[in-house]
């Protein structure tokens, strides 16, 4: 940065970047042409680097219709079909092209890779101009407060820096002589946890070697009101409150305000139907106001939206990944989730769980997914579950890494000598062992409490 633009006035320096106001618009037509692009641009582009958006949403439009297109172009008119219906939805935030300027951005169209290749070049270079330049207008603030401090501040915006340019992982294929030097050395070489995200729980973290591992899908099943929304997020409080982990929690079922009394009753033990109530007493006022601070420097990231495709996840992965350093997705829950059309509901579902296990493999983070159970377990004398009661999907199943099924006999028995218990059934565990890890279920806390600290 120049001496002159340091000395500027903050409103006088430049914060937009470079426009691209072309490439974006020949990109958003070619993808409608020829919708491979978007597979083979996955590596080298990213659409949040689209300034303009509307055209934005063009693409993001292509990659939902491209869930049940096998080949083909997408024409103008199912984007502007898609683009209406998420607007009637309510799910859209802006006004979108109508069809007569989508009419016109279709004539843009170039349907040859490296012509289109180069275009995405230029927006991804302007995205990371734009960054860097609102780097600069950071360092320049931090730079003049009164409680600029080295130690904190510069590495901070090191941090920024080094992130600016997404390097992602080379496609091709590696030589075995290259690969076999790190087998060698794993093997002399014991591991460790600092890539884990802890649980919570003494006796899961044991089991799992330290905690959930960076590309697992991790599934956790039961029955409906046994817990399962529970557990998903005492995992995000467990890996984000606790361990200070960037954590996604995305909710189809509970709203914001729901996710807040959960939360807040959990970690300061308030009782769940006195925060609902509006009548927590002084004390536990007091107590919550202790944990408070601890809550909101936690980088836990929720969204309430009743609405969920595996394309919109990805681009809130990928975006939290580059600004937060994400590490941890909780789905609440698989069922409410919008699956890519398929010829029944089996194969959406195997397409989902398969979509979500490649999302965690290719960002190298952790993915945990609640879903239902089938009605197996009330058939069975011991209402125990399997993970073969994993509704709608064997596909679920055979992608998960891990397999978690919840059990508790007082849901089923009231005056159960049990009544109070939990067991978190480990029924699957790619590459280790299997167990059942009991645990205290304090519902009126809006918590599972790990009974091996207690």
């Amino acid at each position: 940065m120049s001496a002159d633009l340091w000395e500027a006035p903050l409103d006088d320096q430049p914060t937009t970047g470079p426009s691209t106001a072309g490439a974006e618009r020949i990109v958003a037509a070619s993808v409608m042409a020829r919708p491979e692009l978007i597979d083979e641009l996955a590596g080298e582009f990213d659409p949040a680097d689209i300034q303009n958006d509307q055209l934005r949403w063009v693409w993001f439009a292509v990659e939902e219709i491209r869930q049940t297109l096998t080949k083909g172009e997408i024409r103008w008119q199912a984007v502007d079909r898609q683009l209406q219906a998420w607007k009637a939805s309510q799910y859209l935030p802006i006004v979108p092209l109508n069809h007569v300027a989508l009419s016109v951005l279709y004539q843009e169209a170039q349907t040859g890779y490296s012509g289109v290749a180069y275009y995405a070049q230029q927006i991804t270079e302007a995205g990371i101009a734009r960054r860097y330049l609102a780097l600069g207008v950071d360092i320049n603030l931090r730079g003049r407060s009164a409680a600029f401090d080295p130690d904190t501040d510069i590495a901070a915006a090191q941090d920024v820096l080094d992130g600016l340019i997404r390097n992602d992982p080379a496609n091709s294929p590696s030589l075995v002589r290259d690969i076999i030097g790190g087998a060698l050395e794993r093997a002399i070489t014991p591991p460790t946890n600092a890539d884990r995200i802890p649980t919570g729980f003494i006796d899961l973290d044991g089991l799992l070697t330290g905690g959930f591992a960076p590309g697992q899908l991790v599934v956790i099943g039961a029955r409906p009101a046994i817990g399962k929304s529970t557990l998903g997020l005492g995992l995000a409080r467990a890996a984000a409150i606790t361990n200070k982990i960037p954590t996604l929690f995305e909710s189809l079922e509970m709203g914001e305000d729901e996710l807040a009394n959960n939360i807040l009753s959990a970690q300061a033990r308030i009782p769940l139907h006195h925060i609902k109530q509006g009548i927590v007493s002084d004390a536990d006022i007091a107590r919550a106001a202790r944990f408070v601070p601890d809550i909101t420097a936690a980088p836990l990231h929720v969204n309430d939206a009743s609405h969920l495709t595996l394309p919109m996840l990805r681009g809130r992965v990928r975006h939290l990944i580059r600004t937060a350093g994400l590490r941890l997705v909780i789905v609440d829950y698989l069922g409410l989730m919008q699956a890519p059309k398929a010829e029944n509901r089996q194969a959406e579902v195997a397409a989902l769980s398969r979509g979500l296990k490649l999302m965690a493999k290719e960002f190298g983070i952790t993915v945990v997914i609640l879903a239902q159970l089938n009605r197996g377990p009330e058939q069975r004398q011991d209402k125990k579950p399997t993970k073969s009661d994993l509704r709608e999907s064997g596909a679920i199943e055979q992608d998960a890494d891990i397999v978690i099924l919840l059990h508790r006999e007082d849901a089923y028995e009231r005056d159960s000598p049990r009544a109070g218990e939990a067991d978190f059934i480990v029924d699957k565990h790619r590459g280790g062992p299997t167990a059942i890890i009991t645990v205290a279920f304090a519902g009126h806390y809006a918590q599972f409490v790990d009974m091996a600290q207690t």
